[in-house]
């Protein structure tokens, strides 16, 4: 038997299956097997693709691997790994590495460990000793002998103290390890059955499943989620691979459908995957499906340790965990038998992956539910008109309890000196004199955009890529943030040696600054939520202000992402137009999302009290701006795809960046116009080599190409670049391709 394997470089020059021989008699290698095997000079992690008869090779050629492993792919990942090799111009090599856990090629077997768990019997008597039926334990403690009671038939002494908080804390957060809780007393207990005590793989305790083990009733559904519901259900129970936008309001509920459907998928023995945008958000979604359906769920995303990952993805593939909950990797989670895939805030661009392959966990989805015949449910407020325009739309058009929508109120910042509109500084203070919470959002990071010398007008620009470097005050450093660089921030100008250094623009450290200063005190927080926090501390930052009494949340995008606070009464937008200013076709689309999104996140608490959200602007009757403050996202996506038809924009095209860089600016340019002469496809137009700002030290010229022809296009790009990578004119130059860029 031979075994075509895909080594696990990273090298887009190694292409193809690689042959290895496996000897009679050998068991356990199928599709999705990892190998060790001996490749060139080195040794490789490789995934068997195929399985063949006989190669093409002589037998007395081909190598034995060197080892199998325990790790091994579902096929239909393996499968869908060759699938994104060819949409998105990658290797298949690297769309693989993309699937398995860190640490696959370690076989280090886990530790056992005794763990414990509560019986019916012991959950039962707990909750007769809670409620009052056990007082015997009391009587002992006053003089008397313990009485002898009967759970479900069980003879043995009522409870003491003790053991009521063993099994509290079992009933609380269990299966839990014995040893912490004292495995002699637990011992006690399962001898009379309250407990049960098995050994299992030690298990790391993730902070995110530090929650209650309840399983409350689901709550009654609004007509709506019923209306919404049934069409899902009817595919569920069909097995019809069916597409839907769940189109709901911000706060109508699009959180107890998934449930719903995830429990009907479980219930007919499928699995299912629900994607969130932000790691900030994956421990709120995470808490709602935990508390529903248990242990079952298991979560993945790029903020858990690598062990972590490792232990998560583990129960995924042996099945113990039915339901991933994460990021945008966690479309890519071990699952077989899928029957579900939730995508929520399917509008958020987050779902695009930045590296090689830079897929779009939107498309994979798509792709992967209809391979395995399940049921793709994207939700938003916000729909991309690519979404509004292809799949079948359920509407959830009202709040749940019948809350209304904030009002929303713009306010001409044309003529205004500062960074807040006098109304919003009046609704801060009327906030803070009422003890409310607020949102603002200003989507610029830092404290200033950049620093110049007031005498000769030079610019601090990183040294690494063309780009301002931005001013962070409470580290006193200048940061790029594209690159990462970092410097100390100057005390005078190196062209003229002027102590006059002026500062630009104002960022979301600055803001902060002044909200403080003006609002805060020991009860009244003011919080900051952006990308200069590691994942753990965003999540912290969110607990914080949802604890808090009463506050301010400022941030940048991340702040109006999907979080639900019942209590904020304010939301405010800075330079609402900010976003209209880049040269992007979908910077409309953004600009409406970004004041909408915020907009849900007001108005959510006691029911009468609507909410306010106002937005600063200096475009007043720019038209994504005035639709979002009438909550019109019909009307904006129906304008939104009548411009994107006449202008052959998505989803009526495709579109597809491929970017050379190069030390040189020539080499790169060389390379992409020797590209443009290799690309040819129908139907398509081809713009460019256009220059680029040097990026981490490389300078760079791209390509666009916008084609009619999907496949066509994209074989025809994927061709062009395979033939130039292994050319002369490629020495020096990396290549890479961005298909359906952001």
């Amino acid at each position: 038997m031979i075994a075509r394997v895909a080594p696990l470089t990273r090298t887009r020059a190694v292409r193809g299956l690689y042959d290895y021989r496996l000897d009679a008699g050998v068991e356990g290698v199928g599709i999705g097997s990892l190998l060790r095997v001996r490749f060139g000079r080195r040794r490789e992690l490789a995934v068997v693709v195929e399985l063949a008869e006989r190669s093409q090779l002589a037998d007395e050629r081909l190598l034995r691997p060197e080892a199998i492993l325990s790790i091994s792919l579902p096929p239909e990942l393996v499968e869908l790994a060759r699938w994104m090799a060819s949409e998105y111009c990658s290797t298949l090599a690297r769309c693989l590495a993309l699937m398995l856990p860190p640490g696959a090629g370690e076989e280090r077997e886990p530790r056992p460990v005794l763990i414990a768990e509560l019986t019916q019997a012991g959950a039962e008597l707990l909750h007769a000793a809670v409620d009052g039926s056990g007082g015997g334990a009391r009587r002992a403690s006053a003089g008397h002998a313990p009485e002898r009671a009967h759970a479900d038939g069980i003879p043995g002494p009522r409870l003491t103290s003790q053991q009521r908080r063993l099994l509290g804390e079992l009933a609380r957060g269990g299966p839990l390890p014995a040893a912490p809780l004292g495995t002699p007393a637990l011992r006690r207990l399962e001898r009379r059955g309250l407990v049960r005590i098995v050994e299992r793989a030690r298990r790391r305790q993730l902070a995110l499943y530090r929650i209650g083990m309840r399983l409350p009733r689901p709550p009654a559904l609004t007509a709506a989620q019923r209306t919404a519901l049934a069409p899902i259900l009817r595919a569920l129970a069909t097995g019809t691979a069916e597409r839907f936008l769940l189109h709901g309001v911000t706060g109508s509920g699009k959180t107890e459908v998934y449930l719903r459907a995830a429990g009907e998928a479980l219930a007919r023995g499928r699995t299912a995957i629900v994607l969130v945008p932000e790691i900030a958000l994956t421990p709120q979604v995470l808490s709602r499906f935990h508390e529903r359906l248990g242990d079952l769920v298991a979560v993945l995303h790029s903020g858990l340790s690598d062990a972590e990952r490792a232990q998560e993805w583990r129960r995924l593939r042996s099945g113990e965990a039915r339901v991933c909950v994460g990021a945008r990797s966690a479309v890519l989670a071990p699952l077989q038998r899928l029957g579900l895939v939730v995508v929520d805030e399917e509008h958020e661009s987050s779902y695009k992956h930045e590296g090689d392959p830079r897929y779009d966990a939107r498309t994979l989805a798509s792709y992967r539910a209809q391979r395995c015949g399940a049921v793709l449910l994207l939700g938003s407020a916000t729909p991309r008109p690519e979404s509004y325009h292809a799949a079948h739309r359920l509407r959830l058009a009202e709040r749940v309890d019948d809350r209304p929508l904030p009002t929303v109120e713009i306010l001409d910042m044309r003529g205004v000196h500062g960074p807040l509109h006098p109304e919003a500084r009046a609704a801060l203070a009327e906030l803070r004199r009422t003890a409310g919470k607020a949102i603002v959002l200003l989507n610029r990071r830092g404290w200033s955009n950049f620093l110049s010398c007031r005498t000769c007008g030079h610019v601090w620009m990183c040294r690494n890529c063309e780009v301002a470097l931005v001013l962070h005050r409470a580290a006193g450093e200048l940061a790029c943030h594209h690159c990462g660089h970092r410097e100390a921030v100057p005390g005078r100008c190196p062209s003229c040696l002027s102590i006059s250094v002026a500062r630009h623009g104002a960022g979301t450290e600055r803001l902060e600054h002044e909200l403080r200063q003006a609002l805060g005190d020991d009860g009244f927080s003011v919080l900051r939520l952006d990308a200069d926090a590691p994942p753990r501390q965003r999540a912290r930052t969110l607990e914080r202000f949802q604890a808090a009494r009463a506050g301010v949340l400022v941030g940048t995008q991340m702040v109006a992402k999907g979080h639900d606070f019942p209590d904020v009464a304010l939301g405010l937008v800075l330079d609402a137009e900010q976003t209209l200013r880049f040269p992007d076709f979908r910077a409309e689309e953004r600009t409406f999302a970004l004041i909408c999104q915020l907009a849900g996140r007001t108005g959510r608490g006691r029911a009468g009290d609507r909410g306010r959200v106002l937005v600063q602007t200096l475009a007043p009757e720019a038209r994504s701006i005035v639709l979002a403050a009438r909550h019109d996202s019909d009307a904006f996506l129906a304008e939104e795809l009548e411009r994107r038809r006449a202008l052959s924009y998505p989803p009526f095209s495709t579109l597809i960046r491929v970017i050379c860089a190069a030390r040189e600016i020539d080499a790169a340019f060389a390379a992409a116009a020797a590209l443009r002469r290799a690309i040819d496809p129908p139907e398509a137009v081809v713009l460019g080599p256009a220059r680029l700002f040097a990026l981490r030290g490389r300078a760079r010229a791209q390509l666009v190409i916008k084609a009619g022809q999907r496949r066509a296009a994209i074989d025809a790009v994927g061709g062009a670049v395979d033939a130039l990578a292994s050319s002369r004119e490629a020495r020096g130059v990396s290549i890479s391709v961005d298909v359906d860029p952001q």
